[in-house]
Formats: structure tokens, C-alpha cells, sequence
């Protein structure tokens, strides 16, 4: 057992722990546990029960407001683990400042953390908050509105309707992103030839409606991964990379990136690949499992997340990933997905047709739900005996569509 972001060992009871509790009830929450050193093992402490009652009382005196948590003794060991759950009232303090952690390091947050946490505290999301220019005009998203929503024109109850004004506040910083004319940053692309020295094209959308930046960049790709092919007597629009994956991962970017930072969505072009990368690592509350799964979607900006969903962007919110992959259904290449702590990276592949017989189609289809597997796991699901699946996965490897890991009994597949 090793430290790690959301477990931490102490020797014994001292003040230096309550920093990690701060930082445990303002994001994911933790475990503590007194008793072990820092390589985990067992000093014990001398009264586990009055360690106990002292961290209790440590904890109710100096973190404001009051975290939930849970303490537990171990009597054998002579330990105690202080279990701290995620709070609803950030941020949590400790002596007036708020903490978080960084791998097994507990560190003060900054200035900007600390507003997205009173935010969340709050229960406000930053596409909410009352835009800095109140003197927007809405030409694009009006066009679009027109013609998607079936409005006559975008008047002021449409915007209400649309959460973009209020007459409290005026305009939110959602109403200033859709604006033909803002001041947030946007989209940087950047084509590359043989390697990244040699950059064919550089371009960067910013400083106007995110709708606009949007239909430019998937403009850009076009030029560069869609071509029409001469078949027969008809003409068919080939695509090295499918759009519909492109236009999602951009139209997703732009929903769930960190706006209050000033930095770029970066779009980087190869022959052989895009990789699209947005500032802001997941939301919380949403794990990196729950994230690939489409499982649960957490929304960092619900209001332009709404509209593009009214405007007929994405289909159904939430979705995104799902229909990334979709898109990729009949390829070899399939796309990933990397998340950071302060960025997301998705890399779509320029496609590659699988070309497999009936009986090679059901084992590869095996291994694309979980994998990699074992040649008894595939046997199981599969209307083969275990040495016809032993031969198709021999033939699909010499294909190179299925990667073969490990030696002897230990060896597993994997697409």
C-alpha cells in the first residue's frame, strides 16, 4: 500500500494532516490514516482511542464549514483511518486558506481555484456569471436560431428562454461566447507536413462567436481529410478522418473547456492522425471510467451545452464520447482519449477499413467490447471450439488487428 492523491499516512497526530482534509472535502475526497509511515507500515499509535477524539476535535476547531467525515480504530494495529467524503459547501478551510492535492503533496490553491470552488459551493456555473461587456449583437446565432430553432427572430424573451439574459444581471458569459464579437480565446490550428518542423498552415479562430469558430475549423479539416473519388459514373465524398467524430470532439471542447483561463482549444493535423486538446481536466464528481464510458455527463458549462443541443450541435448531451467511437465502428484505428488534471486529449485516427471473414468478425467483435482477454474468456463467448478461436485470433494478429500480451497461460488479446 503507497500513498497516492487520495490516501495519506501519518506517524501521528499532528496538525499538518487537517491542510489534507481541506483539500480531501473540496474536491474527491480520501482516506488518512494514523499510525503508518510513509511507506506504509505500522508504527501504531500509543492510544488509538484518544487519537481518535483528538483528531475529532482538531478537525470540528479549524475546517470551516464542518466536513463529513468518518473515523474508525483498528484495535489490533492500533490505527486510526479518517475517511473525508466530498463536500457540497466549498470551499473548506483550514485557518482561512484552502487546499487540494497535487499527487501525494497537499498544496494552497490559488486564486483561480479558489473562485471556482466559492462557485461551486455556490452551485454556479461560470458560462452564468454576468458577462463582462453587456454591448453584444447576436447576427450568427440569430441565423441559426432562425433556421434550427424555427424562431422569427432572436428577441429578448428568445434569449431569457435561451438562459442567455436575465433582467437582474444582463447578459452571462454564455450569451458573451455566442456573440459575434468577444474577448475569450478559441480555436488554434496547426497543420503539420512529415514532422512538426514543418508546419503547412497555422491559423487561429478567436475573439468571435464560438458558432463561428466551429464552422471554420471543420472547414479547415475538410480541406485536408475529405476528398470526392471518381467511382463508376458518380462522384463519393471519402473521409480519412469521419467528420462526424471531428465536429462532436470540437462541439465538446467548446462545452466542457475551462473558460476562465486563458488558453487555446489546440487542434493539431498529421497525415495520420488529429489531436484535439481543451483546457480543463474532467468536472468534478465524474470519473475517467465514467467519462469513456458516457455513464454519467457532468456539464462545466450547462447553458452553452443547452443551446448547442437546441441549435442541433450534438444530439443528446452527454453523449459525445459514445458517438466518437460510433464513428470509428468499422475501423482497425480507433480513437483515444486522454485525460489530464488541467486538459483533456482526444486523438482521432485517419480511419482504416477492416476487411475480416464471418468467423474472424465474431472474434474481433468479442474483443472490442472489454478488453485485452484471455483465449478461455473468448472461447466462452464465442460458437467456436478452443482451437478454431485459437487459430482465428492467429490470423486476425497477422492482420494486425489484434494485439497478442504476455506468454503461456498468462497470454491475453487485445484489439
Amino acid at each position: 500500500m503507497k500513498e497516492s492523491r487520495q490516501l495519506e499516512f501519518k506517524s501521528d497526530v499532528t496538525n499538518t494532516f487537517l491542510k489534507t482534509v481541506s483539500a480531501y472535502a473540496n474536491y474527491d475526497g480520501g482516506q488518512v490514516i494514523f499510525g503508518l509511515d510513509d511507506d506504509g507500515n505500522v508504527v501504531g499509535l500509543q492510544d488509538p482511542v484518544q487519537a481518535c477524539l483528538d483528531i475529532e476535535n482538531r478537525i470540528n476547531d479549524t475546517i470551516h464549514p464542518q466536513p463529513l467525515y468518518e473515523l474508525t480504530v483498528q484495535y489490533a494495529e492500533k490505527t486510526v483511518t479518517l475517511k473525508v467524503e466530498p463536500g457540497m459547501n466549498k470551499p473548506y478551510t483550514y485557518k482561512s486558506k484552502a487546499y487540494r492535492r497535487n499527487d501525494t503533496a497537499t498544496i494552497q490553491v490559488d486564486n483561480l481555484e479558489l473562485n471556482r470552488l466559492i462557485m461551486q459551493g455556490k452551485n454556479i456555473k461560470f458560462d452564468e456569471l454576468a458577462a463582462d461587456s453587456q454591448d453584444l449583437t447576436f447576427h450568427t446565432l440569430e441565423e441559426q436560431a432562425k433556421k434550427e430553432i424555427g424562431v422569427n427572430a432572436l428577441s429578448r424573451d428568445v434569449l431569457k428562454t435561451l438562459n442567455l439574459y436575465s433582467d437582474a444581471s444582463g447578459y452571462n458569459h454564455a450569451a458573451e461566447l455566442l456573440a459575434d464579437q468577444n474577448d475569450f480565446p478559441g480555436i488554434d490550428i496547426a497543420r503539420f507536413g512529415e514532422n512538426i518542423s514543418q508546419i503547412l498552415k497555422r491559423v487561429t479562430f478567436q475573439h468571435e462567436s464560438i458558432l463561428t469558430e466551429l464552422e471554420k475549423t471543420v472547414s479547415v479539416y475538410r480541406d485536408f481529410y475529405q476528398y470526392e473519388e471518381i467511382r463508376g459514373i458518380e462522384r463519393q465524398k471519402i473521409e480519412k478522418i469521419p467528420e462526424e467524430a471531428f465536429r462532436e470532439t470540437i462541439a465538446n471542447a467548446l462545452i466542457h473547456r475551462t473558460w476562465d483561463v486563458n488558453a487555446q482549444i489546440r487542434v493539431m493535423m498529421f497525415n495520420d492522425r488529429i489531436e484535439i486538446t481543451s483546457p480543463g481536466g474532467l468536472p468534478s464528481g465524474i470519473s475517467k471510467e465514467e467519462y469513456l464510458r458516457g455513464n454519467v455527463s457532468i456539464l462545466r458549462n450547462p447553458i452553452i451545452g443547452n443551446v448547442f443541443f437546441r441549435l442541433h450541435i450534438v444530439e443528446i448531451l452527454g453523449t459525445g464520447v459514445i458517438r466518437i467511437k460510433e464513428a470509428y465502428r468499422d475501423s482497425a484505428k480507433k480513437p483515444l482519449f486522454e485525460i489530464y488534471e488541467n486538459s483533456t486529449k482526444v486523438v482521432l485516427p485517419v480511419v482504416n477499413s477492416i476487411n475480416l471473414t464471418d468467423d474472424e468478425a465474431v472474434v474481433y467483435g468479442v474483443l472490442s467490447k472489454v478488453m485485452p482477454k484471455s483465449i478461455s474468456e473468448i472461447t466462452g463467448e464465442v460458437p467456436f471450439g478452443r482451437s478454431k478461436t485459437a487459430a482465428l485470433l492467429k490470423e486476425l494478429a497477422e492482420k494486425k488487428y489484434v494485439i497478442v500480451v504476455g506468454r503461456g497461460r498468462g497470454t491475453k488479446y487485445k484489439v
